[in-house]
């Protein structure tokens, strides 16, 4: 699955958000290309996700794909450590990661894809 030629475009931040499964309320997604097909390992999307102020998790995520994750903006706090914008992070599958926190919100660009090894 590849993704879809896009030039560039604005994006609308006042809609098309929803809550991804097993995430709480007060965090969402916007997908802003392509798709992941977890039960077959296949596919890759770029996405925006955002915490509202407040929101939190409660336990470490552990996924099979590779994720990318840029911080845009506001404060995320990650095993008791406050980042701020431009910070990154790269996991590979299978890393436990959380659990999160955003005492005043954040925007967050993630990558997700499967190994192509594999």
């Amino acid at each position: 699955m590849l993704k879809e030629h896009l030039e560039f475009f604005a994006i609308d931040l006042s809609s098309g958000w929803e809550t991804p499964p097993g995430y709480p309320e007060g965090i969402e997604q916007k997908i802003l290309a392509g798709s992941l097909d977890e039960e077959n390992n296949k596919g890759n999307r770029t996405r925006l996700l955002r915490f509202q102020p407040g929101a939190f998790t409660t336990d470490p995520f552990v996924h099979h794909y590779w994720e990318e994750v840029f911080q845009v903006s506001g404060s995320l706090e990650v095993g008791g450590e406050i980042f701020g914008p431009l910070t990154y992070a790269c996991r590979p599958p299978h890393t436990p990661h959380g659990p999160f926190a955003s005492k005043d919100g954040c925007l967050l660009l993630e990558i997700h894809y499967f190994d192509p090894l594999n």
